[in-house]
C-alpha cells in the first residue's frame, strides 16, 4: 500500500491543474447554442443583468468567504492560549449582517424587474409580427401580412423589431433561440410574447426547452436574419405559387401524382395532413408549399436533401419517435418520385 500510494501520488498532486484545465476548455468556445454572446435587444437585456448578479455574487463570496479564512486563522487554537472570553452578542454585527443582504438583494432586485419590463413582449407599431405554433414535434410560423406559412425555420430581418405572437397546439412547449435572448413558455389556450430586435446577419440555433413528449429533444428550429432586402426576396419568394404539374419533368409528375393521390381505405396519403398552396389543403402537418427552400426537414433534424428526404419519407417514426406522420408503406419507386416532387418546391 505504501509503495502504491508513493507511485500514485505525483498524479494525484496533478489532478486539481488537470481539473482547471477539462473546466477552461468547457467554457471556452463558439457554441451554437451560448447565451454568453447575444445578438439582439433581448439577448443584451439578459446578459446585462447576468454580469450585474454575477458580480454581486463576486462580492458577497470574497466578502463571506474572506471573512471565514480570516476568522480561521486569527483565532485558531495556540499552545498555551486561554480560553477565549465567552461574548453573549453584538447588536453592531447582527444589524451589519441583517440590512447588508437586504442591501444587496435592493441593488438585485431593481435591475431585475427592469429588465423584466423591458423584456416583456411589447412591440413598437412599426414590429413584424410573425405567429408561432408549437406542435409535436415542430415548430409553425405564419406571416399574417405577407399570407405565408412556413415551418421550422423562420426569417426575420436584421435590424428591425420582430414579435412572436405564442401558442400551442397540444402540450406546453418553450421558445427559445439563446443567441437572441431569453425563453418564453408556449401554453396551449394562452397567448405568450417575445419581442427582439436583431443586429446581426446570420443563421441562428434554437429548441423547445420544455420537455413535451419523446421527441422534445427532436423539436429544433433555425431563425434566420436576413438584410432587410434579402427578406424581401425571401418574401417574394414565398409568395410565388408552386410549380404546376405540366412544367414538371416526368419524375416529379409521378411525385405530383403520388402526393395527391387518395390511398386504400384505412391507409393515410399526403393530402390529408398537408398544405400546398393551390394543390392540397390538408391541416395536421407543416406547410409544404416551399419546402424544397429550406434547409431541413424534419423538424429540424435531417438536411434538405435528396437522401434526407428518402430517410425520412421511408420510415418518420424510427427518425422521429411518435411522429404523428405515419408510415404510408411508400414503395421505393414511390420515395424516389416524392423526392423529386418536393425538391421542386422552393
Amino acid at each position: 500500500m505504501t509503495l502504491f500510494a508513493e507511485r500514485s501520488s505525483p498524479g494525484l498532486k496533478c489532478l486539481p491543474a488537470l481539473l482547471l484545465v477539462v473546466i477552461a476548455v468547457g467554457c471556452g468556445g463558439e457554441f451554437p447554442q451560448s447565451t454568453l454572446h447575444p445578438t439582439a435587444d433581448f439577448g443584451y437585456e439578459v446578459d446585462s443583468l447576468f454580469r450585474i448578479i454575477f458580480w454581486w455574487a463576486v462580492v458577497v463570496f470574497v466578502v463571506v468567504e474572506g471573512g471565514l479564512i480570516y476568522i480561521i486563522f486569527r483565532f485558531r487554537e495556540r499552545p498555551g492560549s486561554p480560553e477565549p472570553r465567552r461574548i453573549h452578542g453584538s447588536t453592531l454585527l447582527e444589524v451589519a449582517w441583517t440590512l447588508a443582504p437586504a442591501l444587496v438583494l435592493v441593488f438585485i432586485a431593481v435591475p431585475t424587474i427592469r429588465t423584466i419590463i423591458n423584456v416583456s413582449g411589447r412591440a413598437p407599431d412599426d414590429a413584424l409580427v410573425i405567429d408561432v405554433i408549437g406542435h409535436q414535434w415542430w415548430w409553425e410560423y405564419r406571416y399574417l401580412d405577407f399570407n405565408i406559412t412556413t415551418a421550422n425555420e423562420v426569417h426575420v430581418p436584421q435590424g428591425r423589431t420582430v414579435q412572436f405572437r405564442m401558442t400551442s397546439v397540444d402540450v406546453i412547449h418553450s421558445f427559445w433561440v439563446p443567441k437572441m435572448g431569453g425563453k418564453r413558455d408556449v401554453l396551449p389556450g394562452r397567448t405568450t410574447y417575445i419581442a427582439f430586435k436583431p443586429d446581426s446577419i446570420g443563421t441562428f440555433y434554437g429548441q423547445c426547452a420544455e420537455f413535451c413528449g419523446v421527441s422534445h429533444a427532436n423539436m429544433r428550429l433555425r431563425l434566420m436574419v436576413d438584410s432587410p432586402s434579402e427578406f424581401e426576396d425571401w418574401i417574394r419568394q414565398e409568395q410565388n405559387p408552386p410549380p404546376p404539374k405540366e412544367s414538371l419533368d416526368t419524375e416529379a409528375q409521378r411525385g405530383f401524382e403520388v402526393f395527391t393521390a387518395v390511398r386504400d381505405p384505412g391507409n393515410h396519403s399526403c393530402l390529408a395532413c398537408h398544405v400546398i398552396e393551390g394543390v392540397t389543403f390538408g391541416v395536421l402537418g407543416p406547410n409544404l408549399t416551399h419546402v424544397g427552400g429550406r434547409t431541413t426537414i424534419a423538424g429540424g433534424i435531417l438536411p434538405m436533401t435528396a437522401d434526407g428526404l428518402a430517410e425520412w419519407l421511408r420510415d418518420p417514426s424510427r427518425v422521429k419517435p411518435g411522429s404523428l406522420m405515419p408510415d404510408i408503406d411508400l414503395t421505393e419507386e414511390e420515395v424516389s418520385a416524392l423526392v423529386a416532387y418536393l425538391s421542386t418546391l422552393r
